[in-house]
C-alpha cells in the first residue's frame, strides 16, 4: 500500500524527478527574490542605508548557514522515517525539529542583540552607519523565529514530496514582501517611514504570513506535528538524531561563505578591474543553476525516504538520474555563455577591460558547472544516505582543498587567466572525486543488501 506521505519511494524515477524540478523552479526563483526586493526598494533611501545592508550580508549568511543546517539534521531522520513507513516517528521528529530550531532562533536573537556592537565593527562599519545596521538587525533577530518556521516547514513539504504547496508558498511569501516593501520602507496611510528598518519589517510579515500557513498545512494534512514530542526523553533522542546531521552540515555549509572571503581576497590582488568583472559574472552565473538547483532541493528527501525504505536500486537510479542530468544540462549551459559572453558582458560594463574579463570568465569557468553541481549532488545523496561527515569533507575538499591553493598559485604567478583555470580545475577534481566516493557508497549499499536477501533466503529458519 503507497503511504501518501512517502511518494518518493515509488513511480519513475526520472518522472518523479523532473517533475519535482519543474514544481520547485518557481521556488527557487522566490529565493533570491527577498533580496532583491529589499536592496531594490532600499537603494532608493540612498547610499549609507545600501552600505548598511551591505554590512548585514555576511552575518545572515553566517547565520542561515546554521538555521540550514538543523534544518537538514531534522528533515533527514524525518526522511527516513517516512521511507520506512513510521507515521508516528515522522511527527515525532518533524516536531522535534520545529522546536529544536525555534529555540535555537531564540538563543541565536538574544546572543546577536547583545554583541550588535561588536559583531558589525568586526566587519568594518562605521559608527555613520552603525545605528541604519542597528535598526535593520534588531527586527532581523526578533523576527528570525517566523524566518525559520518559514524555511523548515518549506523543507518539510519537499520532505513530503508536496512541492507545488512549497514552491507556491515560496513565491507567495516573495510577492507579500515585494508588496509591503514600499509600504514600510516609504510609508503608507497610517504607517510611518521606517527606512531600512521596514525592509526587515516587511520580510519578517511575509514569512510569518507563509509560516503560519505550512503549519496548519503540516498538522492537518500531513500530520507531522504532535504534542508528544514534550517528553524529555523523546526529546534527548530525537534532539540527538538531529544534532548529530546537523553539525558535519552546519560545518559543510560555512566552508561556503569561508570560501567566499578567501577568493574575493585573492581576486582583490588582481585589482578592481577583476573584482568588478568577477562579481557580474557572478550574477550571471546564478541563471545556469537555477534548474539544477530545483532538482536538487528535493534530491536529498528523495535520496532519505528511499534509504528509510531500503530501496536501494532506486536510491542508484537516483544517483545516476541526478549526475547524467547535471553533467548534460550544465554542459549545454557552458555552450550559451561561451558564444553569448561578449554580448552577455556588455550589459554589466562599456568599459573595455572589465568586458574583456567578464567574456573571459563566461568562456572558462562554465565548462565545471556541471562537475560543479555534481559535487553538491554528492553531498545530498551522502546525507540522505545518513553519512553527513563525507559531504562537509567534500566541500572542504573543493575549497580549501583545491580552490584556495590552485588559486594562490594562479596569483604567484601573477596570471589571471590562471585564476579562471584553477576554478575549473577545482570544480572538476572535486566533482571526478565526488562522483567516485558516491558512487562506491551505494554501490556497497546496494551490495550489502543483496547479500542479506540471500542470508534470509538460505538460511534454516526460512527453509
Amino acid at each position: 500500500m503507497k503511504n501518501e506521505n512517502a511518494r518518493y519511494t515509488h513511480g519513475s524515477i526520472g518522472g518523479t524527478m523532473v517533475k519535482t524540478a519543474i514544481a520547485m523552479i518557481p521556488g527557487t526563483l522566490a529565493i533570491s527574490g527577498y533580496n532583491i526586493a529589499d536592496t531594490v526598494f532600499v537603494a532608493q533611501t540612498g547610499t549609507l542605508p545600501l552600505a548598511a545592508m551591505g554590512f548585514t550580508f555576511p552575518v545572515i549568511m553566517l547565520i542561515g548557514c546554521v538555521y540550514r543546517g538543523i534544518t537538514i539534521g531534522a528533515m533527514t531522520p524525518l526522511t527516513h522515517s517516512l521511507g520506512s513507513r513510521k507515521a508516528g516517528k515522522s511527527a515525532k521528529m518533524a516536531s522535534s525539529g520545529m522546536l529544536l530550531i525555534s529555540i535555537f532562533s531564540l538563543i541565536a536573537a538574544t546572543i546577536g542583540l547583545a554583541t550588535m556592537d561588536w559583531t558589525f565593527k568586526q566587519f568594518g562599519a562605521g559608527a555613520e552607519v552603525m545605528p541604519i545596521i542597528k535598526s535593520y538587525m534588531t527586527v532581523w533577530y526578533l523576527g528570525g523565529i517566523t524566518m525559520t518556521m518559514s524555511m523548515v516547514g518549506n523543507d518539510f513539504l519537499i520532505a513530503v514530496g508536496a512541492n507545488k504547496s512549497a514552491s507556491a508558498l515560496m513565491v507567495g511569501g516573495m510577492v507579500l514582501n515585494v508588496i509591503l516593501d514600499p509600504m514600510f520602507i516609504f510609508g503608507f496611510g497610517p504607517i510611518p517611514k521606517m527606512g531600512i528598518a521596514g525592509a526587515a519589517i516587511a520580510t519578517v510579515l511575509s514569512q510569518m504570513a507563509a509560516g503560519i500557513v505550512l503549519l496548519y498545512i503540516l498538522h492537518c494534512r500531513y500530520h507531522l506535528l504532535t504534542m508528544k514530542i514534550f517528553d524529555i526523553r523523546l526529546l534527548k533522542v530525537s534532539w540527538r538524531m538531529i544534532i548529530r546531521i546537523a553539525i558535519p552540515s552546519i560545518i559543510g555549509m560555512l566552508m561556503m561563505p569561508i570560501g567566499n572571503g578567501i577568493m574575493t581576497r585573492i581576486v582583490a590582488s588582481f585589482g578592481h578591474n577583476v573584482v568588478a568583472a568577477c562579481a557580474a559574472a557572478g550574477r550571471l552565473e546564478i541563471i545556469a543553476f537555477v534548474v539544477p538547483m530545483s532538482l536538487g532541493m528535493s534530491l536529498m528527501p528523495m535520496i532519505g525516504q528511499n534509504y528509510g525504505a531500503r530501496e536501494y536500486e532506486r536510491i542508484n537510479q537516483c544517483r545516476r538520474f541526478a549526475m547524467r542530468f547535471a553533467g548534460i544540462f550544465e554542459l549545454f549551459m557552458a555552450g550559451i555563455f561561451f558564444f553569448a559572453a561578449p554580448y552577455l558582458a556588455r550589459i554589466f560594463s562599456t568599459d573595455e577591460k572589465i568586458t574583456q574579463i567578464i567574456t573571459l570568465y563566461l568562456q572558462i569557468i562554465p565548462f565545471g558547472f556541471g562537475m560543479m553541481e555534481i559535487h553538491r549532488y554528492c553531498g545530498f545523496i551522502y546525507t540522505g544516505c545518513n553519512r553527513p561527515t563525507p559531504a562537509a569533507w567534500l566541500n572542504a575538499l573543493r575549497l580549501l582543498g583545491l580552490l584556495v591553493p590552485f588559486s594562490l598559485t594562479a596569483l604567484y604567478f601573477n596570471s589571471l587567466n590562471g585564476l579562471f583555470i584553477a576554478r575549473l580545475s577545482a570544480d572538476i577534481l572535486a566533482g571526478a572525486v565526488g562522483l567516485w566516493l558516491v558512487r562506491r557508497m551505494t554501490l556497497t549499499l546496494l551490495k550489502n543488501r543483496r547479500v542479506i536477501q540471500e542470508a534470509d533466503v538460505f538460511s534454516p529458519e526460512t527453509a
